[in-house]
């Protein structure tokens, strides 16, 4: 199983799409590892580096719609190639979300006020995020505050995320 714990990586936009996560440019790279310079390279938003700004970092928390766009699973393996197993965000396109679990890593949504509260409290700051997935819990801790989120994902994402991703799970279970 995968880590679902580090350091926060906030991008504050709704809409993120897969074309921005990884460029298409990119997608005739055979290896994921090989995908992992160019996460987010032409991510537009303000203020944002990704050779400044990614390194380090092992989860997304960002707005609604993320993942949004064409339906390619380049975008969770580029992610997963630079050890960013989790996004937290409002909402997700559902191919997206889908891929994540296929991949053994986790898209979770969270209500709109708690992800804005995220933003206010955390973002800026140097933050981590622990996970606690046998009960369904996010620790938040920031320089002085820590805040512990409850999280929901379905038995079959859990076992999804359990199994390593769908390859794993179909070899366990079939």
């Amino acid at each position: 199983m995968k880590r679902f714990n580090g350091k926060i990586l906030f991008l504050d936009r709704n809409d993120i799409n897969t074309d921005e996560i990884i460029p298409a440019k990119y997608l005739s790279e055979s290896r994921r590892i090989d995908l992992k310079p160019y996460l987010l390279e032409d991510l537009s938003l303000e203020g944002f580096s990704p050779v400044r700004d990614i390194p380090g970092k092992q989860v997304i928390i960002s707005r609604s719609n993320f993942g949004c766009g064409s339906s390619r699973e380049h975008a969770p393996w580029a992610l997963e190639a630079n050890d960013i197993h989790l996004v937290i965000a409002e909402s997700f396109a559902r191919i997206f979300r889908r891929n994540m679990f296929n991949c053994g890593m986790m898209a979770v949504a969270l209500p709109k006020d708690t992800i804005e509260e995220l933003f206010q409290k955390y973002s800026g700051k140097p933050a981590k995020i622990e996970t606690d997935i046998d009960n369904g819990l996010f620790t938040v801790v920031g320089p002085d505050l820590t805040l512990t989120l409850p999280f929901s994902i379905s038995e079959f994402e859990l076992a999804l995320v359990r199994a390593g991703g769908w390859v794993n799970y179909a070899d366990e279970a079939y």
